[in-house]
């Protein structure tokens, strides 16, 4: 089966509080520090400066499955991305970047002229995407990771290129 199959049945969508149990069972299977209960909730309310996204695997139409999930905040002029992660059986489909550029996008019309996120020094798969995206290395944060005392790499996108990261959504937003 190629990607495109794959993903077909995939698309990317605002959180909903509907959304939560899943969300929240999500972040637990794939990280071993995951966000407190209740704080995706948080990200929800109307007054909040978060871009909560959802990938979604509609196969099932009945029962939409959680596959990907990310959270980013609008900081001023930057973008800040607080989680992002996808199920282990749907990954390097390009789901990430998927909810990276739909995030990005949506930012555009706030002025955002930045992207910055951390990532574990050691997550390969995940700055490959970042590098790949334009995003630089600018700094470490020692002992960032409280699990296991990793540092985090600071990582910036500026300027934006709001056309390629466009280009580069490849799953259907709703």
């Amino acid at each position: 089966m190629n990607q495109e199959s794959k993903t077909e049945d995939i698309i990317v969508r605002r959180m909903l509080h509907a959304d939560l149990a899943q969300v929240e069972a999500h972040e637990k299977a794939n990280f071993s520090q995951p966000w407190p209960s209740g704080s995706f909730a948080y990200e929800l309310r109307q007054d909040s400066y978060s871009i909560p996204l959802v990938a979604v695997d509609t196969t099932q139409a009945e029962n939409e499955n959680i596959i990907g999930v990310l959270v980013a905040w609008r900081l001023a002029d930057s973008l800040e991305i607080a989680t992002i992660s996808v199920a282990k059986a749907y990954r390097h489909l390009g789901i990430a970047r998927s909810l990276l550029a739909q995030a990005i996008c949506i930012s555009e019309d706030h002025g955002i002229t930045e992207v910055i996120l951390e990532v574990r020094a050691s997550n390969r798969d995940a700055l490959r995407l970042y590098l790949g995206l334009g995003f630089e290395v600018v700094g470490i944060r020692p002992g960032y990771y409280q699990d296991n005392n990793e540092d985090a790499l600071l990582l910036t996108l500026k300027p934006i290129d709001f056309e390629k990261i466009g280009n580069l959504i490849g799953l259907n937003y709703v």
